[in-house]
């Protein structure tokens, strides 16, 4: 066991435990470390040439306080030396060694970026989440949340982000992505993403938001007509997309129920969205390109996959 430093005995007195720790404390507990890291370890160094390379887990816990606090290379590197609370979590005594410096944080993100590593995060996430008895059934919600990007010319370039789009929602106007969603209508975890463009319209993204054996599809109007499209990505579905009304044709009585019952299994899909979008604060792009915001997106799901299912995993680990 690691003796610890003057510089760390300071903080061992009683005190009360902030939310920041109770959170790190939870997520500490239910993140699948091991398998997460057995992704990572085929594309890490090896550490036989050159100085011996910082451990996959650190660093990926490193990477995870970042999509968690929303913190660029910096913020990070700079928040282990602020932070006692991380620098616990991460496992960093700065008595006996030196914190990752902001490089070495931005190499290991784009390891996990360049690799598409993401997607493969949340597929370990989900089958991390129904070997503790939480499975993915044959309801799907699709959805879909705009995420905003600088709209200004004001840059070194002189232009937008080419692979970013403007697209209307109501009467306001929005220049970014769109991060797509199919998650589970009785679980509310999210099996299926895609990121496109703002203008792609939700429509377009039913093939690769079912996983194929739904029995019901959920959605609001933006995927209204998508009957076909639905039955020829999981044959045995059932369309429950809301219905809107046009002009001189209303929603009769009848309609507005069903719409009413099937809000409450939609309003569900919200839930994970809420929890990226207002938790974890990614509401505005932080790269450049469709492709490293993509990354972040998946691997973003796949935290809100065991955040909102922390409380029965906490009690599977106390049982």
């Amino acid at each position: 066991m690691r003796q610890k430093s003057f510089s760390s005995l300071g903080f061992d007195r009683p005190h009360k435990q902030t939310r920041r720790e109770r959170f790190l404390a939870e997520m500490d507990a239910v993140v699948p470390w091991a398998a997460l890291s057995a992704l990572i370890k085929p594309h890490y160094p090896s550490g036989e040439r050159g100085r011996p390379p910082i451990g996959i887990e650190r660093m990926l816990r490193i990477y995870f306080l970042q999509q968690w606090f929303n913190m660029s290379d910096p913020q990070a590197e700079d928040s282990l030396h602020d932070s006692a609370a991380m620098r616990n979590f991460v496992g960093i005594d700065l008595g006996n060694e030196a914190a990752p410096d902001e490089t070495t944080i931005c190499k290991f993100r784009h390891l996990i970026e360049a690799k598409g590593l993401g997607k493969m995060m949340l597929t370990a996430v989900n089958d991390h989440l129904k070997s503790k008895g939480i499975k993915i059934g044959t309801g799907t919600i699709m959805d879909a949340t705009l995420i905003s990007a600088p709209s200004s010319t004001k840059n070194e370039k002189g232009g937008r982000d080419p692979e970013m789009h403007q697209t209307r929602k109501g009467n306001q106007w929005y220049f970014g992505m769109k991060g797509h969603i199919g998650a589970d209508s009785k679980e509310k975890v999210i099996h299926s993403t895609e990121v496109t463009a703002a203008n792609v319209h939700d429509s377009q993204m039913v093939s690769s938001l079912l996983h194929g054996a739904e029995t019901k599809v959920w959605s609001d109007t933006a995927y209204q007509g998508q009957t076909a499209a639905i039955r020829a990505a999981a044959p045995a579905a059932q369309d429950m997309t809301h219905r809107r009304g046009s002009r001189g044709h209303p929603l009769s009585d009848e309609e507005r129920a069903k719409n009413a019952t099937k809000s409450r299994v939609r309003a569900k899909g919200e839930h994970p969205l809420l929890v990226i979008k207002r938790i974890f604060g990614f509401t505005h792009v932080r790269y450049r390109g469709l492709a490293k915001n993509r990354t972040r997106f998946e691997v973003l799901c796949a935290l809100a996959n065991l955040y909102m299912k922390r409380r029965v995993l906490l009690r599977c680990c106390h049982a």
